[in-house]
């Protein structure tokens, strides 16, 4: 884990350069990756996108899928907010093939000052073996810079448009709720993105549940955080409070007398 407070004057990390797998926290920088080609004039965020029938990656989360089963055509905003905001394997795999591989993904948050990161799969590549998570990681330490970096946005890595588009589609994120924000007061914003592998079968082990993001305090101070759970033999519901009872014992230290 790794929490970044008080204008970067407080850190604070456990095994924060150790590798753990992203799962669909890589969602966050593959839609960073794209919005940067859309700053480009590579593509454009109402650029339309056909999808078909026969390209719905059946038997995995895809909320795209569910609502179109015959497919159809989707703007790159809307695959964008379907990657991000819901999670979705079949628009974030879209994303990827737009501007190029999953290492075309990696290239560019380096170039953007993150070294700590791996990116070898996409989504579907990923989830055909347990193993090829693990070929998709970066660290808690890197994780929060990588928020800081493009949050800060100094060296106009995003176009206004893009920056204000990605930090809302974060914010409308509706998955992992009860991780970050499990136990926040309603009304706080936290804009983030979660990971999950699921429970390997044959061992009972669960190798990634993630959340990284930003808190946004009542008096308009903010602080980073990253939590990576992994080797859990915990059940879901432990394990997102694991994630809870950090960021709240966060949440209390900036807001407690």
């Amino acid at each position: 884990m790794s929490i970044i407070g008080n204008n970067g004057k407080d850190t604070l990390s456990i095994n924060g350069d150790e590798q753990f797998p992203m799962q669909s926290v890589f969602k966050f920088h593959i839609a960073l990756a794209v919005l940067s080609a859309i700053d480009k004039g590579a593509l454009s965020l109402d650029q339309l996108v056909k999808i078909d029938r026969d390209d719905l990656w059946k038997g995995s989360w895809s909320p795209l899928r569910d609502e179109n089963p015959n497919g159809g055509n989707f703007t790159i905003e809307k695959l964008i907010q379907y990657t991000v905001s819901h999670s979705d394997n079949t628009a974030c795999d879209v994303l990827i093939s737009l501007i190029g591989t999953p290492k075309t993904v990696e290239e560019y948050i380096k170039k953007s000052g993150i070294e700590d990161i791996k990116i070898t799969f996409n989504e579907k590549e990923m989830q055909e073996k347990w193993e090829n998570m693990f070929q998709n990681w970066t660290t808690p330490n890197a994780a929060n810079e990588t928020l800081k970096i493009f949050f800060k946005n100094k060296n106009n890595l995003l176009s206004k448009r893009s920056y204000d588009f990605f930090w809302k589609t974060n914010i409308e994120t509706t998955t992992a709720l009860g991780r970050i924000r499990g136990q926040l007061p309603q009304e706080i914003i936290v804009a983030h993105k979660s990971g999950s592998s699921g429970t390997n079968k044959e061992t009972g082990i669960t190798d990634a549940v993630n959340n990284i993001g930003i808190v946004f305090l009542p008096n308009g101070a903010y602080f980073y955080i990253s939590v990576f759970v992994t080797k859990s033999h915990e059940n879901d519901k432990t394990n997102d409070k694991i994630i809870a009872d950090i960021a709240k014992a966060a949440y209390d230290f900036y807001t407690c007398p």
